[in-house]
């Protein structure tokens, strides 16, 4: 759990314009739970997970393997890896040095929530400190500031995925049997919690909480960005890709801006670039490779068509690299990574290659690329691709990214079969710096 829920620190959630006092994550008055079970980070977290063997991340002792007195245990096993090139297989010089048992850890932890979903879980994103998860079955939040409470909001909806914008007072979703955009109010979805602890004004909840963005159905993905004030949603439909922008009050809503329909590739994955601040351009993949959209020109390009792979392959990630003007890309597909400008020219003559295939990649924002493969869990540098650290599991698990602020990471995996839970893991310990 992070510091500030830790020390019982409450981040507000108001909406704009709200005059409550109320504080989320508490949602309830500071009286209404005891103060002693608000302080108690290990009911809403589990151990420190046993189930992974932790590679890298510059240990040169101050690792454990022993237990911490906030009831959480370490169970890492810290591992130097000299750096080096990609390479097709992630090989581990092991040079393991006994450390003392009551040391501070120097690498990442994995922590994982006690909460079982009897449902997939689908995305996720973070509304303060709190957790929205989006399930195959509803829409819940998982109050992270005490004892791990989940609250039921929606049910019998699948959501896709989902993005917080609390400054707008919105969630935006990708979500049921249509696959619909539909924007929830936060204050609506606030007023459904408020009631289930018998607070707040229930005629709020009566209110139409959301709005569908237009009439689109068979959404796939979507990304928001934001260029000077306005924020842009891309969204990749079947065959086509629509841009809104968000409308201030009065209108307090996504309002059409281009579309770009009948391409000729059908887009799995969709983003937006600000080329040296000016002009945009629509990055998206799909099973054949990367393309762009040239929104002044309205004119659709290839950038990477990989020629080496006959079948279809499966986009994973599109990364804008840091300090590039918004000019150089990574794209990830595969169990791959290649560097290559918004034109389509190559940057690097290596290729950035996991270890094995995995089931997500995702940037991170201190500047790293997660992928999650069934037996390890791989950090890499983003502008070099370099390995950095790695989680190996000591049983195979697949495992999903759902969301991530700064050094935070949140993911969720299948166990058994039957239930689901998320881990939550902070990439910026004291061992970091040594990376």
């Amino acid at each position: 759990m992070d510091a500030s829920s830790s020390s019982g620190v409450q981040h507000h959630m108001g909406t704009p314009g709200s005059r409550s006092s109320t504080v989320l994550p508490d949602l309830l008055s500071q009286a209404s739970t005891p103060s002693g079970h608000r302080l108690d980070k290990s009911s809403s977290e589990e151990q420190k997970q046993r189930s992974f063997l932790t590679f890298g991340f510059g240990a040169s002792g101050g690792n454990s393997a022993g237990g911490s007195s906030t009831g959480t245990e370490r169970s890492s096993l810290a591992v130097g890896i000299g750096g080096g090139p990609p390479r097709r297989e992630s090989n581990i010089n092991v040079n393991v040095t006994p450390t003392s048992h009551d040391a501070v850890p120097d690498t990442p932890e994995i922590r994982k929530y006690k909460k079982r979903f009897n449902s997939e879980v689908l995305c996720a994103s973070l509304w303060g400190v709190n957790l929205l998860i989006g399930t195959e079955n509803g829409l819940m939040l998982l109050d992270r500031s005490g004892q791990g409470k989940v609250y039921q909001l929606i049910s019998r909806r699948r959501f896709q995925q989902m993005e917080v914008l609390e400054g707008q007072n919105i969630l935006v979703t990708v979500s049921g049997k249509k696959n619909r955009v539909r924007v929830y109010y936060l204050s609506w979805l606030k007023s459904k919690i408020l009631r289930t602890e018998g607070v707040g004004d229930q005629n709020i909840e009566k209110r139409n909480g959301w709005i569908n963005v237009g009439d689109l159905q068979g959404s796939v993905h979507f990304k928001i960005v934001k260029y000077e004030k306005i924020k842009f949603l891309v969204i990749a439909l079947r065959d086509s890709i629509e841009i809104y922008a968000w409308a201030p009050r009065p209108y307090h809503k996504f309002m059409a801006f281009k579309s770009f329909g009948d391409l000729a590739h059908r887009p799995l994955l969709v983003d937006l670039t600000i080329e040296e601040g000016t002009r945009l351009k629509v990055i998206y993949g799909s099973a054949e490779g990367f393309h762009a959209i040239d929104l002044d020109q309205s004119s659709v390009y290839d950038i990477y068509i990989p020629k080496h792979i006959q079948n279809a392959i499966t986009p994973h990630t599109i990364v804008t690299l840091p300090n590039s003007n918004g000019m150089q890309m990574l794209l990830c597909y595969d169990n791959e990574g290649v560097y290559v400008n918004t034109s389509g020219k190559m940057l690097k003559n290596v290729v950035l290659q996991w270890g094995e295939m995995p089931t997500s990649v995702a940037f991170i924002g201190i500047g790293e690329i997660m992928g999650w493969g069934n037996k390890a869990i791989e950090i890499r540098n983003v502008e070099t691709g370099h390995l950095d650290g790695v989680f190996m599991h000591k049983k195979a698990q697949r495992l999903k990214f759902l969301c991530e602020r700064n050094d935070k990471v949140f993911f969720s995996s299948a166990k058994g079969g039957s239930t689901w839970q998320i881990y939550f893991m902070v990439l910026n310990k004291p061992g970091m710096a040594n990376w």
